[in-house]
């Protein structure tokens, strides 16, 4: 099929939201690479919002229903409907490789790599668990199974609206925040999704950035508002978890002079929507930031040594005590610096 016949393209990404926000060079990249084609997105119903208005998107589909994956049956039913010409998988998982080809979608790119993999006919053969690219790039060039190369990758950007950014100012003034004092915002939890910097840490991090004249935020998913408020009485910081869409997160985000976190979704938020970064990775190539790490302008990346690890050794990493060795002076200094360089 020739490229000028891609009338509908349907791009796929069912996980959580940092891999969505490192799915938008994509979306960006086909859209200039095909002008003409309406492209969609399929992605989870909680990661819906950072898609709706992106670069390039003309629709969003919902992979699930109140948190439930749809039965197969309505799904690849709804979306034989859509009469679409390819769809591009970034997040390749066996039901979605079959509702793709039960869907009847005549080009169906996809990883090479799987036992589902003769599910897809167009396949692009690359190891991502092996950290050779950023994984924005390993999605972007999945395009390549379109029978075209992409051009320069765009690094993610969430647009927001002057009514998301006015609403953002309110929360200033009912959280009793000043303009004249930088806001650090702190995330201390990652949902599991990489190996953590303690909870003691921030805490520490917190109350020294509070003594240095900052006004300290700890942001976080519902579920650990719990967490988030037991760290904020123990630190003075004020509390803002599970309150706020993303968009209005994003927003939120955008207004701080740094955004301090673990490898966690809204660390890559806060990086596509200009706001300096300090992040936490544990030395497993897997969870490197080689693959995984923000796509920010200004930022600042720490990273244990696993020779210095009493379990490790310089071996594979059993546990997050090496996320010890990233102490709390070093991250102030870090903060420190990333605002003396953004005056």
């Amino acid at each position: 099929m020739k490229n000028s016949h891609w009338r509908h393209i349907l791009v796929v990404r069912t996980d959580k939201i940092g891999d969505v926000v490192l799915t938008l060079p994509l979306l960006s990249a086909l859209s200039k690479a095909l002008p003409q084609s309406r492209i969609d997105a399929l992605v989870q119903s909680h990661t819906q919002e950072l898609v709706e208005g992106a670069e390039g998107v003309s629709g969003v589909l919902s992979y699930d229903e109140k948190g439930r994956m749809k039965p197969l049956r309505s799904m690849w039913r709804e979306l034989r409907r859509q009469k679409f010409d390819a769809a591009v998988v970034a997040y390749p998982r066996a039901r979605v490789a079959l509702l793709l080809w039960l869907a009847g979608i005549p080009v169906r790119v996809g990883s090479g790599y799987r036992w589902y993999s003769f599910l897809f006919n167009r396949r692009v053969y690359e190891h991502r668990k092996t950290a050779e690219r950023h994984e924005a790039e390993y999605n972007v060039s999945l395009i390549s199974g379109l029978g075209f190369e992409a051009g320069p990758m765009t690094p993610p950007r969430i647009q927001l609206s002057g009514d998301e950014k006015a609403e953002a100012r309110k929360l200033w003034t009912q959280l009793g925040l000043r303009s004249q004092k930088p806001l650090a915002i702190l995330h201390p939890g990652s949902c599991g999704s990489a190996r953590d910097w303690k909870p003691e840490r921030f805490v520490e991090l917190a109350t020294s950035l509070r003594e240095r004249f900052f006004q300290v935020v700890m942001t976080g998913s519902g579920s650990e508002r719990e967490f988030i408020e037991r760290l904020a009485k123990e630190s003075g910081a004020l509390v803002l978890a599970g309150s706020l869409t993303l968009r209005s997160l994003a927003a939120f985000i955008e207004t701080a002079s740094v955004f301090v976190s673990n490898s966690t979704g809204p660390l890559h938020m806060a990086a596509a929507v200009g706001t300096p970064v300090v992040a936490f990775y544990p030395p497993v190539k897997a969870m490197s930031p080689a693959r995984w790490g923000p796509l920010a302008e200004r930022k600042r990346i720490f990273v244990p040594s696993p020779e210095k690890c009493p379990l490790c050794k310089g071996g594979a990493c059993r546990s997050n005590v090496c996320m010890d060795q990233i102490e709390v002076p070093n991250v102030v200094e870090a903060i420190q610096t990333l605002l003396a360089e953004r005056k």
